[in-house]
């Protein structure tokens, strides 16, 4: 699909948002963490080194997806909150994966497909061990034991801190993207946390440049008008930060010198 769609917009000829991040500004911006803390540790590691002797602001935004596939859901969002960057601002969005472990806990009935994407996994890291996929008829007692061993600091960093969406500069952070014609003040929770066919498709001008994550491509997506870093990290071990800075792009990478 990347390759047709770079076709798509050699032909379209429309003019996109020139990148802008504001003097004195940098952002380091991490995609998908999807419960593989040690990555996201080293990573941390790499954006210091980059820092250092940065005299400007750093801010590091991650996109969301801390939790599920990877085997240290409840250890990544330790690690968010006990050993924040030194020095950064920190903003951190919200994804699906967040959103259907919550609804799980409130509508385990309605909600037990979390289970089938990274929920049990999930649970794991939490102390609640499954052998299988329950029948119906227990999720309910499953979603009580979540309930009672998610910590009151990741419940207020799930339901309080992350928030849906943050704009700097020409760029737009969002997890999973945008609907394609509709003004930024007016899209939705649910596509900015699960769209993806009209989004990724789209050669449009946006107003602004989307960062996103939700969607695993093998390398960055860097396109003019988004720039998707979900590298799959609980399968490829790669987890990937792209660096903004002025009108410059790069990237920071696991498994990467």
């Amino acid at each position: 699909m990347f390759e047709t769609l770079v076709e798509k917009f050699r032909k379209s000829k429309m003019t996109h948002v020139s990148p802008h991040v504001p003097e004195n500004h940098r952002i380091y911006s991490i995609g998908d963490i999807h419960g593989c803390a040690d990555l996201l540790v080293q990573l941390h590691e790499k954006i210091k080194l980059d820092s250092k002797g940065y005299n400007g602001k750093n801010i590091i935004v991650y996109l969301g997806d801390y939790v599920d596939r990877g085997e240290q859901s409840c250890q990544v969002i330790n690690v968010l909150l006990s050993q924040p960057l030194e020095g950064f601002d920190s903003i951190f969005l919200r994804g699906n994966h967040e959103r259907a472990m919550l609804d799980f806990i409130d509508f385990p009935g309605a909600a037990a497909a979390w289970l089938t994407f990274g929920g049990v996994e999930a649970l794991s890291s939490y102390g609640i061990p499954l052998a299988h996929i329950p029948s119906m008829q227990h999720v309910g007692d499953i979603a009580q034991k979540l309930d009672k061993a998610l910590p009151d600091t990741h419940r207020e960093f799930l339901t309080e801190t992350c928030v849906d969406s943050w704009q700097f500069g020409s760029y737009y952070f969002v997890h999973a993207g945008i609907r394609p014609g509709v003004p930024l003040e007016k899209q939705s929770q649910e596509d900015k946390l699960w769209i993806r066919e009209e989004f990724l498709g789209s050669t449009i001008n946006h107003g602004i440049i989307v960062v996103h994550g939700h969607s695993i491509t093998l390398v960055p997506e860097m396109l003019p008008n988004r720039i998707g870093i979900d590298t799959g990290a609980y399968a490829t071990g790669v987890l990937t930060c792209l660096v903004l800075e002025g009108d410059q792009q790069r990237l920071i990478q696991t498994g990467k010198a």
